[in-house]
């Protein structure tokens, strides 16, 4: 066993420290765009859908409706579900932040962004989008969007992250899903109260109405502050 800091860096390569040093510079680009505004409404959802889709029309309503009521947009920044969105909000000024990734295909930045910075790696991504939130909203999407939303649905079921409100748009879209955690209840692998970390949902404005009832945090100010040693105290 490592005793001591100066036995662990004499054990790493120098491929460790430089995969390290890439890993802290990328997530440190993260949380300096996050500091940058006010926590906003996340959303997250497929880049392969049309801009005629209706998932993507729900989209862009949201993104307006959110930036007429002075949240920030906060999106991964491509195509599909994540630009209708930055189209809805960009369209009458409001903010809308793109936070990309950088991917072999299909992923590259929509041109209604305020504010974008590309990522490496994933991991730095997905805590840069988490850390933007104060409310989350997931539209139908393929791996991507299901590895970010059960992330999230772990995290605040075991408080590891602050508890924000939730949303999946799409009732029909989302009803395997419903059906999955009905499974998962029965055979005790969570527990009923776990449902009540996300709503299901075809009305965009229950996710204007949680994000006005939360409010506008100042720039200065986030969940995450003093999270940790409110977790450790109990």
């Amino acid at each position: 066993m490592l005793k001591t800091e100066e036995e662990l860096l004499r054990k790493l390569s120098i491929a460790d420290l430089e995969r390290a040093n890439a890993y802290a510079k990328d997530l440190g680009q993260g949380l300096q765009i996050v500091r940058s505004f006010p926590q906003g409404v996340t959303i997250f959802g497929s880049a392969r859908l049309p801009q005629d889709n209706k998932y993507c029309k729900m989209a862009y309503k949201l993104g307006r409706l959110l930036a007429e009521n002075g949240h920030a947009v906060v999106t991964g920044g491509g195509p599909g579900i994540m630009e209708a969105a930055s189209h809805g909000a960009y369209e009458i000024g409001g903010r809308t932040i793109g936070l990309n990734i950088t991917l072999a295909h299909e992923q590259f930045p929509n041109p209604y962004l305020t504010d974008c910075l590309t990522f490496e790696y994933f991991f730095a991504r997905k805590v840069s989008l988490a850390m933007a939130a104060k409310v989350f909203v997931f539209f139908p999407g393929g791996f991507g969007t299901m590895d970010e939303l059960s992330e999230i649905l772990c995290l605040m079921q075991e408080s590891k992250m602050p508890k924000m409100p939730v949303f999946l748009i799409g009732e029909d879209y989302w009803k395997g899903f419903d059906k999955m955690i009905g499974k998962m209840i029965a055979l005790g692998l969570i527990s009923a109260n776990d449902t009540g970390i996300f709503k299901i949902t075809d009305n965009i404005a229950d996710v204007v109405k949680a994000a006005n009832k939360i409010g506008h945090p100042k720039v200065s100010e986030n969940f995450y502050d003093g999270f940790r040693e409110a977790s450790t105290m109990k």
